[in-house]
């Protein structure tokens, strides 16, 4: 029986070359890229502009107005493009199979009772955070919670109080992040939820407050 080479696969109306034979096993290798192919797992990608949207409406809802509004709006403009030509490179066949079920991106849902019941609390405990913020003694830190950073300047008889309200709005936020994920359906987003939202507490932070940079230097805004 004559010998089948690749050059019969990749040549397959080259001359004679094509052996009769060679067409079940041709057929057998587009079985299995095929059976491959129908096996991928499509991966769900993090809606990254709607996550800011959500955080901004959750931060509005918590510190009232934001300090730098016209920031925030151009933030998600600014970024729109950047997911326009990330769809632009779908070249590929999975990319061109699956493109419809990612075309448009989702709201993410923010409207849980126990999204509300965290957003509430967090609302009422700014009205003693406010003054802390303003004073420069509390600060945003990098991973979406907030830290004292001068105790120093606190009063001996309100430290103990402070204390409590950085650790009971840490808990809240912390509590936020995993809830948001749960809500939709997505617990693994927790950490790009979480990262999302410390970028956004900062941008929406009022002029004079503080925060961490990148390098967990504090920052005056």
């Amino acid at each position: 029986m004559p010998g089948v080479y690749w050059s019969d696969f990749a040549y397959p109306l080259k001359g004679e070359q094509m052996q009769i034979d060679a067409w079940p096993r041709f057929a057998m290798l587009l079985g299995c890229l095929m059976a491959t192919t129908a096996c991928v797992t499509i991966n769900v990608y993090f809606p990254a502009v709607a996550a800011e949207r959500a955080a901004d409406r959750i931060i509005e809802d918590v510190w009232g107005e934001s300090g730098d509004n016209d920031e925030q709006q151009g933030s998600s403009l600014r970024r729109q493009p950047a997911q326009s030509q990330l769809a632009s490179l779908g070249g590929t066949l999975l990319d061109l199979v699956f493109k419809p079920a990612h075309s448009s991106e989702p709201e993410l849902d923010i409207s849980s009772p126990a999204i509300r019941r965290l957003t509430q609390r967090m609302e009422a405990r700014h009205r003693e955070l406010r003054e802390w913020y303003d004073q420069g003694v509390v600060g945003l830190s990098r991973d979406g919670l907030i830290a004292i950073r001068e105790p120093g300047e606190v009063a001996l008889a309100r430290r103990n109080e402070l204390r409590r309200l950085v650790a009971e709005e840490n808990a809240d936020r912390n509590s936020l992040y995993g809830e948001i994920a749960a809500a939709n359906g997505r617990p693994e987003w927790e950490e790009q939820i979480r990262a999302t939202f410390a970028e956004r507490w900062i941008r929406n932070a009022r002029p004079g407050w503080y925060y961490q940079d990148d390098d967990g230097n504090w920052v005056r805004k």
